[in-house]
């Protein structure tokens, strides 16, 4: 008789976003006539720019002729556009071998597939609060056990609080893979070089591999704080780092991303080498490769063209950040991010709870957030607003918060 994996009966009974559409669909149904205003969801909504669409589109004729039709590809990506990753990395001082990176669908599915090459009985470490699929594809895959309040047991949990800046001290035991995220997603916070090199120090003295997300690295304001892991002195031997065109580009729906696996990466009992044999092993038996066509439009982001028009897409959503970021000041809500990533993170007025924030949050001011509950223990008492939106759609949501909510 075949049986399902047991362990996805341990997650919670919905992933965060779509419980947060359930809800808003059961609110329009009482309330037809309403207008709802989305800041929660981290999608894009800009068009993808010009110089992009057009290397998506030279991409897309070539496969109309016999002469210049290519199908399967190398897994590992194009080398063109690992090259031209390499290039971008090198423009802010980091050496990333064209060789040592991977090109994906995105920085979400490899930061639960990369786990695949380590063994199961790893103890992972968390930032909390933390993007949902850290710690959800551990449970699935049968790291962990139960959850008991709120917390699964075998899962370390490095709590980021108003107290320590929303960046966590090191683990209080000696784990095996670490989950940091920065610019991080809810809270907005970005580790600085210090920060960074004391969990690489910690990585190497216990063999332990952190796994950097990077995916909001262009958001960046602030030239004095890293981009990227491999800024911090002795990160090649002990960090994988993941990251994405998703948010820079406008490639939500699109699906680019990379993941860099240093030669120089090792893990308990291993050489150099062989950690990035296995992420090798397992791109080709799993995946064939991103689409040839979006590795065009990757490949045209890069160019100094591409480039000049993303900056211009991750401004604009910063500027929205800066107006959620105001219009909450006004009201005297404590607020937290919006400076170098595009969320802004709030604590709950009078104390309320997530969730009981974000139905009072849509049902006075008809917006939609996301409770901070949803991305882990440490993230109850907190709401995260999206930068991401069209311009009028922000400043009339910002008004409506302002005007509606009902602080008393």
């Amino acid at each position: 008789m075949a049986k399902i994996n047991p362990h996805y009966s341990k997650l919670g009974s919905g992933y965060l976003f779509p419980e947060i559409a359930r809800r808003t669909r059961s609110f329009l149904s009482e309330h037809p006539d309403a207008t709802v205003m989305r800041l929660g969801i981290g999608d894009t909504t800009e068009a993808i720019p010009g110089p992009i669409l057009e290397g998506i589109r030279e991409a897309t004729d070539k496969l109309g002729s016999p002469r210049t039709y290519s199908g399967y590809g190398d897994s590992e990506g194009q080398m063109p556009l690992r090259e031209a990753l390499s290039n971008h990395y090198h423009g802010f001082g980091v050496d990333v071998p064209a060789g040592d990176i991977w090109i994906s669908d995105g920085a979400k599915s490899d930061s639960a597939n990369i786990q695949s090459i380590f063994a199961t009985d790893n103890v992972v470490a968390v930032q909390d609060p933390a993007y949902p699929v850290y710690v959800d594809s551990q449970v699935m895959s049968g790291r962990t056990g139960p959850a008991v309040d709120g917390c699964y047991e075998g899962l370390v949990y490095m709590p980021c609080t108003e107290d320590n800046g929303f960046f966590p001290e090191l683990p209080d035991r000696k784990v095996d893979l670490i989950y940091i995220c920065s610019p991080n997603n809810p809270t907005g916070a970005v580790a600085t070089h210090e920060q960074l090199k004391m969990f690489v120090d910690y990585a190497i003295e216990n063999r332990a591999i952190i796994l950097f997300d990077s995916a909001y690295a262009a958001f960046i304001q602030d030239d004095t704080l890293p981009r990227s892991i491999y800024a911090i002195e002795g990160a090649r031997t002990c960090a994988i780092e993941i990251s994405s065109f998703s948010k820079y580009a406008g490639f939500t729906g699109v699906r680019l991303g990379w993941t860099i696996v240093p030669e120089e990466l090792v893990a308990e009992g291993t050489s150099p080498g062989e950690v990035k044999a296995l992420w090798t092993r397992r791109q080709n038996t799993f995946f064939n490769g991103a689409s040839n066509v979006v590795q065009g439009g990757g490949l045209a982001a890069l160019s100094d063209e591409g480039l000049a028009a993303c900056r211009m897409l991750t401004t604009y959503y910063m500027e929205n950040a800066a107006i959620i970021q105001e219009g909450l000041d006004r009201v005297g809500i404590t607020t937290f991010g919006g400076k170098n990533a595009p969320y802004v993170w709030m604590k709950n007025p009078n104390g309320l709870d997530s969730w009981t924030f974000f139905d009072k949050l849509l049902g006075e001011c008809h917006v939609v957030g996301t409770p901070g509950a949803g991305f882990g223990p440490s993230g109850e008492g907190y709401f995260r607003l999206s930068a991401f939106g069209h311009r009028d759609h922000v400043k009339t949501a910002v008004a409506s918060i302002t005007s509606n909510l009902k602080l008393g």
